[in-house]
């Protein structure tokens, strides 16, 4: 059945994805034709609309599994049987008045309770506004009682206007209004939940929680599954996926991190106490570079999520220090009574050389068709070369959702899914595609100079201009993902 799919106007790339993702965990399977998405699922716009609009119609095979999508997903704003859609009010109560009574009289009986909510994109209705429209709904036979809380059945009449394309929004060519009953809707106390300012324990590489949650939705977290990040920081990754019933675990190279945080009671793991979640199973003080890993060790987890190094906010690190990896000072081992205290040396790690290990990683540890999701970053200025995405002959791509930054630098999340085991032949096939694409690749990858790149000044034409206010726009265009 097609439904009317209301997204929230951000993050427009992750949308979609995030809708087939959450459709193959709640039970969809998948198109022997297109594995990238569930069968039975189909996608469309409504006429004359934007690709980056916020409505489209997705096409889904059961109610039940619309309302599971609706209701974890962070940009889906609500799911809604249509009962009709026109450009004008006129045309809207004659398609209303078609659709089968057979689909709408159960919702209409008089045991029930029911509210309309007046919504927009575009535009502003006033309340006098909004109540005149409520009651142009005449012509539906309600029968039942309103209730402003709770109600047994929500109703949404929403319009949009034909507003041009001079305001920041994707433009529409002709005015629309719908008019449908809600099937399941977004939890809106989510994210002030658990949004970074109140938050026990952060460090400067903490991830946000809405993208956090993307994330977790991304890798099909969900109860019993377990999801590691070897990476883990502050554990803002893990605490989504936790959320959503996942086992977590996670490794970090700063012992200081893991273990300590800032005193007692401001850790990784007050984090989780914090909401109330299951705490991690374990937290390790590892290097993605030597993971402490037993080598007959294989296929342990469900997913890996995680934001590696790639020198932004913070830079990577590897064990070893600057001389040992150089061959000045021969290997050694730390005394017991130094043990506690000792911090180890590290050293520059490369993103190339740590996205390599991650793969080497996930197409260990990995389950099979299990999914390994991490961010990747693009200096947008560049363009993407030939071989833009880092691969591993174990694992196929499923989704690569930009998110753009600035107008110089954009990160791009990777929802890769496992389809192969690890053998050394793999190894092997994978160690040659990580030397093609670290020659093919951007030099600024292995220079280290993407923090300069990100940071520096603004682009020539404003320098040059003088002031940027007085070359401004101002009819400002759609500004396209950067909402």
């Amino acid at each position: 059945m097609w439904y009317l799919c209301v997204f929230f106007h951000r993050l427009l790339d992750y949308r979609k994805p995030e809708v087939e993702s959450l459709a193959q965990l709640f039970g969809a399977t998948e198109d022997p034709k297109n594995g990238d998405v569930p069968s039975q699922m189909q996608w469309k716009l409504p006429i004359h609309y934007h690709p980056d609009s916020p409505f489209h119609f997705v096409n889904l095979p059961s109610e039940k599994l619309a309302r599971d999508i609706a209701t974890r997903s962070i940009l889906v704003k609500g799911m809604y049987e249509l009962w009709g859609e026109g450009s004008s009010y006129e045309e809207l109560k004659e398609s209303v008045l078609s659709y089968p009574d057979e689909r709408k009289l159960p919702y209409l009986d008089s045991d029930s309770t029911f509210k309309i909510t007046v919504d927009s994109f575009g535009k502003v209705i006033s309340l006098e506004d909004q109540k005149e429209l409520i009651q142009g709904l005449s012509y539906i036979p309600f029968k039942g009682r309103v209730k402003l809380k709770n109600p047994d059945h929500n109703f949404w009449l929403i319009e949009v206007d034909n507003y041009g394309g001079n305001n920041g929004l994707p433009p529409i060519v002709q005015k629309r209004v719908f008019f449908g009953r809600e099937v399941g809707g977004a939890d809106r106390k989510l994210l002030p939940t658990y949004q970074l300012k109140s938050r026990t324990y952060l460090g400067p590489t903490a991830m946000d929680a809405e993208i956090a949650f993307l994330m977790a939705n991304q890798a099909l977290a969900t109860s019993g599954k377990l999801v590691y990040d070897p990476f883990v920081g502050t554990g803002s990754i893990l605490v989504a996926a936790a959320h959503f019933g996942a086992i977590t675990m996670g490794a970090d190279i700063d012992i200081r991190v893991v273990r300590d945080g800032r005193g007692p009671n401001c850790n990784v793991w007050s984090n989780f106490k914090q909401y109330g979640l299951p705490l991690p199973v374990g937290l390790l003080r590892a290097d993605n570079n030597l993971p402490p890993w037993r080598s007959t060790l294989k296929e342990v987890f469900d997913a890996i999520i995680c934001d590696p190094p790639y020198g932004v906010r913070a830079g990577g690190r590897k064990s070893g220090g600057r001389k040992l990896l150089k061959g000045a000072v021969e290997p050694y081992t730390v005394p017991d009574e130094k043990r506690t205290d000792h911090i180890p040396s590290t050293a520059a790690y490369s993103l190339v050389e740590c996205v390599h290990d991650l793969f080497d990683l996930a197409a260990k540890m990995l389950l099979m068709g299990g999914r390994l999701v991490f961010f990747y970053p693009v200096l947008r200025e560049d363009g993407f070369p030939e071989n833009h995405f880092p691969e591993h002959p174990c694992f196929k791509l499923i989704s690569s959702s930009e998110q753009i930054l600035s107008s110089r630098y954009s990160r791009v999340l990777l929802t890769m899914v496992k389809t192969g085991p690890y053998t050394e032949e793999i190894a092997e096939a994978a160690r040659k595609k990580h030397i093609e694409f670290k020659e093919n690749h951007v030099k600024w990858l292995e220079d280290g100079n993407l923090h300069s790149a990100v940071f520096s000044p603004a682009d020539d034409q404003f320098t040059e201009a003088g002031d940027p206010k007085l070359i401004k726009d101002p009819k400002p265009k759609y500004r396209g993902k950067y909402v």
